[in-house]
């Protein structure tokens, strides 16, 4: 199973939405629009990204046990990866705002973190973040309402008790710590799956259940905790039902194909090694690089965006952030 430009942006907002923070669209952007593997992803050291380029030179592999461990690439398919500017920028960006450190069982600085204790699947309750978002205020907001409502004006302190009212907010102790690295199994299952088929899967006692979602804001908050499907107002529309985080790195290839890259480039990009006598005499050149991260960015500036008109804003920061430097692009752009 494979998606498009769109079902990427979608898969990525709603996987932000599920976890509660921008982390996991990152992540599914850069996958589907440069096709690294899962491991490669989640060993992606800072050092590694560089402007226009991301370098492979490690991964993460999980063995049975659970353990991760740092080894190169499959196949040693060492390779730097093109990026367009816009991918670059989010990268980076997220880079700046998480400000990473070593982890404690590889001692490296990677660009992404794992989620900790995982608060999916509606088996716990609702998040800070899931008050924020409903509102459309910071999580900072929030806390003030919650500890220092005199900081809060009354009508703004009235919208977040009724969002918290309404996703079944319970105060606890303090957040989890977020794990080290993500697991292959958890992301699937929890963030990825429901995320692409709208659906949790199946985990005793609970059978396969439809994401319960309030309906504002748009695409809709998950609801979490007790009573969440009692609460919900909708459910989410499959994006590519059976797609999995892998199928995001055949998508990849599939877009490629459809934008008339040369194999041999596409080859360089996947990690892949062509044996075959034509193969040495194809050699990648600046004027196919530069048509392919035209193409990409054509893919991502048009066909990932046309969710721009149904609704200017989004819940997850980082995308919300993209959509308002579209919209006032088109703005300056229109006549008159």
């Amino acid at each position: 199973m494979v998606t498009d430009a769109f079902g990427v942006l979608l898969t990525a907002e709603r996987a932000a939405l599920l976890s509660g923070r921008d982390d996991e669209f990152v992540a599914v952007v850069l996958k589907g629009y440069t096709g690294m593997r899962w491991g490669e992803i989640v060993g992606l050291a800072t050092t590694f990204v560089r402007p226009g380029a991301v370098r492979v030179e490690w991964q993460l592999y999980e063995l049975d046990t659970g353990e991760l461990v740092r080894c190169p690439p499959k196949d040693d398919s060492y390779r730097t990866i093109d990026s367009m500017g816009w991918l670059s920028a989010l990268v980076t960006n997220h880079v700046v705002r998480t400000k990473p450190t070593p982890c404690p069982c590889h001692g490296k600085t990677n660009v992404f973190r794992g989620q900790g204790a995982a608060r999916t699947g509606g088996h716990q309750g609702a998040k800070l973040v899931d008050v924020a978002r409903r509102v459309s205020v910071s999580t900072g907001t929030v806390s003030n309402v919650l500890n220092h409502p005199e900081r809060v004006t009354e009508a703004t302190r009235a919208k977040v008790e009724q969002a918290i009212a309404d996703l079944g907010f319970v105060r606890g102790g303090t957040a989890p710590e977020h794990a080290a690295h993500w697991r292959r199994n958890g992301f699937a299952t929890w963030l990825f799956t429901p995320a692409v088929s709208g659906w949790y899967p199946k985990k005793a006692p609970q059978e396969p259940r439809p994401v319960p979602l309030l309906g504002e804001p748009w695409p809709g908050v998950p609801a979490r905790g007790r009573g969440a499907s009692e609460r919900a107002h909708a459910c989410w529309l499959p994006i590519a039902k059976g797609l999995t985080p892998h199928g995001l790195r055949h998508t990849h290839r599939t877009v490629m194909e459809d934008l008339g890259t040369e194999k041999v480039l596409m080859d360089e990009r996947m990690g892949h090694i062509d044996g075959s006598v034509s193969a040495r005499y194809a050699h990648v050149t600046p004027g196919m690089r530069r048509r392919l991260m035209l193409g990409l960015t054509e893919q991502w500036s048009r066909r990932s965006m046309p969710v721009w008109p149904m609704c200017p804003t989004s819940p997850v920061h980082v995308l919300n952030g993209l959509l308002r430097a579209r919209g006032d692009a088109r703005e300056l752009t229109m006549p008159g």
